[in-house]
């Protein structure tokens, strides 16, 4: 069975030792997020270009990449099997509008989930720690 869905109000007050993975609901909570923030960025007149002609099964598969691997680096149970961030974005000319509206997007979806505090914290900073990665141009 999976973990409850996102409930911010609550969080910041569960014991350090859980893992952000947990502080965060498990699995469900991680899918939701994912599902919400890749529309709004599909839905983007700058940012839908990276998902423009692209079939269903592979926006499917690249979705479920993202849910692994979030899960994974918070600590949950899931295996990533896709590749490094480096990698996964490399030739994409990825540049700092492009991250400045992404960051933009992930702050809209994670206010509509209402995170807030520390996990919000941890969750911001941890995507910020990826930009090296991703942003080439």
């Amino acid at each position: 069975m999976h973990d409850p869905p996102l409930k911010s109000a609550k969080m910041s007050s569960m014991p350090e030792s859980k893992s952000l993975y947990t502080r965060l609901g498990g699995y469900d909570a991680i899918a939701a997020v994912s599902e919400n923030l890749v529309g709004r960025l599909m839905a983007d007149q700058r940012l839908g270009r990276f998902w423009a002609h692209r079939g269903e099964d592979g926006l499917k598969r690249e979705l479920q990449l993202l849910i692994n691997f979030l899960c994974n680096v918070t600590g949950g149970p899931m295996v990533y099997t896709g590749r490094d961030m480096k990698t996964s974005h490399k030739g994409m000319r990825i540049d700092e509008q492009d991250w400045t509206a992404f960051v933009g997007h992930l702050n809209a979806t994670l206010d509509h989930f209402s995170l807030t505090g520390e996990n919000r914290e941890a969750v911001v900073s941890f995507v910020e720690s990826t930009k090296g990665d991703i942003v080439e141009a």
